[in-house]
């Protein structure tokens, strides 16, 4: 798996989320067209791009990964409360 500071390319922002997915056992890759696919077994990869134009999207791809850890976690990925 290649380091943080290779998938981060000069984009700062990037490097708050990836330190978040790697602390929470996801895996990181760069994807050929030079996005970030987040992957972690029993959870749907998600992808997210690199270069981000709305200052939203790292929070929104944390979310999601949040909320991807979550629906593995529970029976049939169904919510409680």
């Amino acid at each position: 798996m290649a380091k943080t500071h290779d998938l981060v390319r000069g984009q700062k922002r990037l490097r708050a989320l990836i330190d978040f997915a790697l602390s929470e056992g996801w895996g990181v890759v760069r994807t050929p067209g030079g996005h970030l696919k987040f992957f972690k077994p029993g959870c749907a990869s998600i992808y997210t791009s690199s270069t981000a134009s709305d200052h939203r999207a790292g929070l929104n791809a944390r979310a999601q990964l949040r909320r991807a850890d979550r629906l593995a976690g529970t029976p049939e990925g169904t919510k409680h409360g």
